[in-house]
């Protein structure tokens, strides 16, 4: 109870308004989106002639969509779905999954192509800060270097990034500011161009230009990082992302508009290879130290989406989702977590990316459209938690329908750069998804077909296997994992363990049953008697962001159940209760196989298949349940889904 008290505590700190909270913010949040300069104006211009149409409609487009996206759906209305203190897709799914199976479906589309959006930003914001240095060596090759940066960072995940990211802050501050200063110096020439912000130039750009879904797709960049804002929400707290997206939001807007201006001063022409707008607005004493603070701002950016993906990861895990994986803590700082198995996927992904795209340019067309599809899974989800909120059925229909027509639009616009690098980003999200899919119903179809028993009926014949003394003891205390929800039954293949196959005797025999809550961070536990010192019942009440230790969950349990004397695990052996030595405790974990008498759909059996393909890849029950491996026993069990038998069989004499 102290422990949930401490965590509400820590919560309300985090979402105080301070500086050392703004500034934290800046350097956790908005490495995404904050690199975005670095290519959008490139992006949209790319071998088009630069003209006032051009120049003013893309202007209109990111000053929009930053405003309706970013600032309105996400600032503003998806910040409010806040669990806990936690925000992300999957946060927000715990938040509103009562509501209806189907949300499980814009959960993990949106997890898979949030996780496909964390192996394109790496290469394309390292690529983009490196292809700077191409205004002082023209045929720099940037893919071994971009290749090595990204290697690095992907190495150093192991050791934690607490100290690193100390420094995240004050240098996304120092990159902020500079582009501010650099907007700024161009807008002051001219600041007409501040007209661009009517909403009209944006209509007259994509009504009539013939490249208009590709300029969308392009403009769509400048907000691609708009769901680290929901997502770092439990990191940063709400008023510090409102207050210091304020700041970001202007020194974006500076930059956009003082390429805007160096534009304008170069109409008519196009855009030569080696040109970008961010770096031709820099003075030329100043490009070394620009293009050191850009690389430096999309390392940021780098393992902000790596540090995500982690998270997400471990949320997946919880929920089901995802098979279970190891995942470390390197250090105490809350959300420091690492993932070995996803930093080897995410690195090998990025350098994937690099070698086949090998220019930023290039990648613009895989970049945006994974992360488009979780925009519009985060707007149905969000509608649903709008729902549950009991807000008015009007303004619902008003979100759904404006961000509907938004992000389908933006959609519609991406799919378009398809065959230009768009097949890969849905390649590697439909893969996930596919992970994700199988995983879940696999769940539900083993689920489906565990059989239980009633518990109290066996009452007896445990009691009197306790006190068998012809049967050999198999451990003192005999620990099994339950899936059962009610204290009322058990599964039949746990009474199958325990009274046939290989009888087994125990002083007392403990269930434990674990049950993964909608909120991030419960730690409760409850515990019931079903036999006294006999026959004992545990139930943990875990969030879906707290490591699942049972090992030593279990054993803090039993600890204060000895202390409050409500179990005696002093060995029952003459010679060691002599001298009270605790007795031995012994896991059993029933692992299930798919026998192959099992009579399955097509369907069915392609999903188990896979399923039992992934499970060979990811942890085993034991450890996967945080259980010391020289206290456990595996026993294997066969899955009966279902049987049919239309032999007949002939008795001869």
């Amino acid at each position: 109870m102290s422990h949930n008290l401490i965590e509400v505590s820590n919560i309300k700190n985090l979402h105080k308004l301070s500086a050392a909270g703004l500034l934290i913010s800046l350097g956790i949040i908005y490495g995404d989106i904050g690199t975005s300069p670095l290519y959008v104006f490139k992006a949209i211009i790319a071998d088009r002639i630069i003209t006032t149409d051009l120049i003013l409609g893309g202007l209109s487009c990111i000053f929009w969509t930053l405003t309706l996206q970013t600032t309105i759906k996400y600032v503003i209305i998806t910040l409010r779905a806040d669990n806990k203190g936690e925000g992300g897709i999957l946060s927000l799914y715990s938040l509103v999954k009562k509501k209806g199976k189907w949300l499980v479906i814009p959960a993990m589309v949106g997890g898979s192509a949030l996780l496909a959006d964390g192996m394109i930003t790496p290469p394309i914001t390292v690529s983009a800060a490196i292809e700077g240095l191409r205004i002082f060596y023209k045929d720099i090759p940037t893919v071994p270097i971009v290749i090595v940066i990204i290697s690095l960072l992907f190495l150093i995940q192991q050791f934690g990034t607490f100290i690193v990211g100390k420094a995240f802050g004050p240098i996304m501050f120092v990159w902020f500011t500079m582009m501010a200063i650099l907007g700024s110096f161009y807008l002051a020439q001219f600041p007409e161009i501040l007209k661009a912000i009517s909403p009209y130039y944006a209509y007259v750009l994509l009504s009539t230009n013939p490249s208009a879904l590709f300029i969308l797709g392009a403009v769509f960049l400048c907000t691609t990082g708009a769901e680290a804002l929901y997502s770092d929400l439990g990191h940063c707290g709400r008023s510090n992302i409102r207050i210091s997206w304020i700041y970001v939001k202007l020194c974006l807007l500076l930059n956009y508009f003082g390429q805007g201006v160096w534009l304008w001063q170069h109409q008519g022409s196009t855009l030569s290879p080696g040109d970008n707008p961010f770096f031709s607005i820099m003075p030329e004493w100043f490009l070394i130290a620009g293009i050191s603070i850009a690389t430096a701002a999309a390392i940021i950016a780098s393992q902000a989406m790596i540090s995500g993906s982690f998270t997400l990861i471990s949320e997946a895990v919880r929920l089901n989702l995802w098979p279970k994986v190891k995942i470390n803590y390197p250090s105490n700082q809350k959300g420091q977590l690492y993932v070995p198995s996803i930093n080897i996927l995410l690195w090998v992904g990025c350098i994937i990316v690099v070698l086949i795209f090998r220019e930023s340019q290039n990648m613009e067309g895989a970049y945006g459209l994974a992360i488009n599809l979780t925009f519009l899974m985060t707007t149905i989800l969000v509608a649903v938690f709008l729902k549950r909120k009991k807000f008015p059925n009007y303004l619902i229909i008003i979100f759904v329908t404006i961000y509907g027509l938004i992000e389908l639009g933006f959609l519609v616009a991406n799919m378009a750069k398809f065959l230009h690098g768009g097949w890969f980003t849905l390649l590697l999200a439909s893969l996930l998804l596919s992970v994700m899919w199988a995983w879940y119903s696999a769940r539900k179809i083993k689920n489906r077909f565990v059989k239980f028993v009633e518990i109290d009926s066996y009452y007896p014949i445990l009691t009197e296997l306790s006190e068998d003394e012809s049967v050999p003891k198999y451990a003192s205390q005999l620990v099994y994992l339950t899936s059962s929800n009610f204290n009322s039954e058990i599964e039949s293949k746990i009474m199958y363990s325990i009274l046939q196959k290989q009888p087994k005797r125990a002083d007392v025999y403990w269930l434990v049953h674990v049950d993964v809550t909608d909120e991030p961070f419960t730690r409760d536990y409850k515990v019931e008697a079903l036999i006294p010192n006999k026959l004992i019942r545990i139930d943990f009440k875990l969030g879906f962001r707290v490591e699942q230790q049972i090992n030593v969950l279990f054993r803090k349990v039993v600890e204060e159940l000895v202390k409050n004397g409500e179990v005696d695990i002093t060995s029952k052996y003459t010679s060691l209760n002599k001298y009270k030595i605790i007795g031995d405790f012994r896991f059993v974990v029933l692992e299930k196989v798919l026998a192959k008498s099992n009579v399955l759909s097509f369907r069915d059996k392609f999903i188990m298949d896979y399923y039992f393909i992934l499970k060979k890849f990811s942890l085993s029950e034991e450890r996967g349940f945080g259980l010391d491996i020289s206290f456990v026993t595996i026993e294997r069990v066969p899955l009966m889904i279902s049987y049919q038998d239309t032999s007949e069989l002939t008795r001869l004499e």
